[in-house]
């Protein structure tokens, strides 16, 4: 469709500009000229040269210039002749072909407009509107990731995640920052987690080995209808929100698998302040040590069995009698009562929860 759309510029452009102007493919294949029968002409090494040196080219009586506009350059513009008249020429013409593609695309594309879902760019009830002049069916079930980058790569990896999911009807690859990417992608009812998680692991060494940086992926459930695809993004950000403060060691977190600490994550930190206060008498908790900090968590995941805990801390089992006991004096709380341990766990991920608030002046 793209080639209708700029031979129609170009047509009407033709009778204002008295030199040869048209657009490259991605695979230097004339797709739109002025002159008609330079179509399907192909310029060898462009692309590639152009790649190399940035934003304009000249070569053999023509100036290049790539598409502004969007994660890659798909198409390249180009204008006879190699002076400054063609150079601006160029660049009249990449912004207004961008312009009207970008358009085209907004109410064309189906990835704009999965887009506009998911950012809430769209209302309700436009939605099942939009979805039948583009053909979309709007009960598959579908799942989203939030990849993540983290420091510094040359470009963000956006064609790379397109190769790795190339079937464009059922998966939707979509730029949502500088560092951030969307994976929309098709799944089949019943999908076990563990297959989602897989997926998702898959992505995430990929692009670490290729790019050489740290990536990290939230997960949301699945929905099976289009319109919960903005509620579902948002569960893909929590989930990395959350994963941030409490699962700090995991680069692929589940919405799903959050448990209490997306409870916690929600609440007004004045609340947590209050529990914390209710909970341990003034101070205590700031009295315990890195072993004993350690200890309890130790304990906790061994599912308060004080044997097993001894054997992973390699310790007497008096000892860690006598630890727990000191914990009990110094808190109130008998880590060795099922209720009491469960404050205990509540209360040291509101801890966390609050440290990881920026502090207020």
């Amino acid at each position: 469709m793209s080639n209708k759309l700029f031979q129609g510029v170009i047509h009407q452009m033709k009778d204002a500009i008295d030199r040869v102007i048209g657009v490259l493919d991605e695979n230097g294949v004339i797709i739109s000229c002025s002159e008609l029968v330079k179509i399907g002409e192909t310029r060898q090494g462009i692309r590639d040269e152009l790649s190399y040196l940035g934003e304009i080219l000249t070569s053999n009586g023509y100036t290049y210039r790539p598409l502004s506009g969007g994660p890659k350059t798909d198409y390249i513009v180009f204008v006879e002749g190699e002076d400054k008249i063609a150079e601006k020429m160029s660049k009249l013409l990449a912004v207004s072909l961008s312009n009207i593609k970008n358009l085209y695309d907004e109410k064309y594309d189906k990835g704009s407009f999965i887009k506009n879902i998911i950012l809430d760019n769209i209302l309700p009830s436009d939605i099942y509107i939009k979805s039948k002049e583009l053909h979309f069916n709007t009960e598959e079930h579908r799942i989203v990731f939030l990849i993540k980058f983290f420091g510094k790569t040359d470009m963000l990896p956006f064609e790379m995640l397109q190769n790795m999911f190339p079937d464009k009807s059922k998966d939707y690859v979509i730029s949502v920052g500088e560092h951030d990417i969307v994976l929309v992608k098709d799944v089949k009812a019943g999908t076990d987690s563990r297959d989602i998680e897989k997926i998702a692991t898959n992505i995430a060494d990929t692009l670490s080995a290729e790019f050489y940086t740290k990536v990290s992926i939230g997960i949301s459930t699945v929905v099976d209808n289009i319109k919960d695809l903005a509620r579902a993004y948002k569960e893909a950000q929590i989930a990395l929100d959350v994963g941030k403060v409490f699962e700090t060691e995991k680069s692929i977190i589940s919405y799903e698998n959050l448990g209490i600490g997306r409870l916690i994550y929600q609440l007004p930190t004045t609340l947590c302040e209050m529990f914390l206060q209710e909970v341990f008498k003034k101070g205590s908790l700031e009295t315990l040590d890195r072993e004993t900090l350690l200890t309890i968590q130790s304990f906790f995941e061994n599912n308060l069995n004080v044997s097993e805990t001894s054997r992973k801390l390699f310790v007497h089992r008096n000892t860690l009698v006598y630890r727990l006991e000191k914990i009990r004096k110094l808190t109130g709380l008998d880590l060795r009562e099922f209720e009491h341990a469960i404050t205990f766990k509540v209360a040291l991920m509101v801890k966390k929860y609050l440290n990881s608030k920026p502090m207020k002046f």
